[in-house]
């Protein structure tokens, strides 16, 4: 049985973890990392879906550690070989982000590309392994998260926008949990 993913562009929907997501985001880095090689330090499967137990919207976010940001002109001829669509360089709020899609309008995957050693970088790793270790803060995140996807059905940037709050607080209260260096995620190789 193969694990639901893929989600009309610009919609929402928060359904049940599915623990096929594993798998399909080791594909996922894997690919990422054949590709761009030395040009990347490391690729992790990030966000809710990286969370076992977590609700999630059915789309894979990876985010990739950069060696250099000036190799970025390699690094979207490459993916875009792969299939990657190169959407926009969102700076501060998620980086330089590609999706991949299983047909034109059905997102399968955000993929995240920061430097590596970034405050970025480090918030993806670190609220990541927050929301493993501390049921509290990941049941009170699958409230919003659930909360917010009925509210905001068919506006995928003001649910994005609902939980930041969330996020910067519990990246702020947390300061002092330790400064996780990905290992605990799927590793590509």
């Amino acid at each position: 049985m193969h694990a639901m993913i893929g989600l009309k562009r610009g919609t929402v929907k928060v359904v049940d973890y599915d623990p096929g997501w594993v798998l399909l985001a080791l594909e996922g880095c894997r690919a990422v990392r054949n590709a761009c090689d030395e040009l990347l330090v490391d690729v992790q499967h990030v966000g809710s879906t990286a969370v076992p137990g977590m609700p999630a919207k059915p789309i894979l976010d990876i985010a990739a550690a950069l060696v250099r940001i000036d190799s970025m002109p390699e690094i979207v001829a490459r993916l875009t070989r792969i299939g990657y669509i190169y959407r926009s360089d969102d700076g501060d709020a998620g980086g330089h982000l590609f999706v991949l899609a299983s047909s034109p309008d059905v997102r399968t995957v955000h993929l995240h590309v920061v430097e590596h050693g970034s405050s970025q970088w480090r918030d993806y790793l670190r609220f990541r392994d927050l929301l493993r270790d501390r049921p509290a803060i990941r049941n009170k995140y699958a409230e919003l998260k659930r909360s917010m996807a009925n509210s905001c059905r068919d506006d995928r940037g003001a649910y994005t926008a609902s939980k930041a709050g969330f996020i910067r607080e519990v990246l702020h209260n947390n300061k002092d949990s330790a400064d996780h260096s990905g290992n605990r995620g799927i590793q590509p190789e």
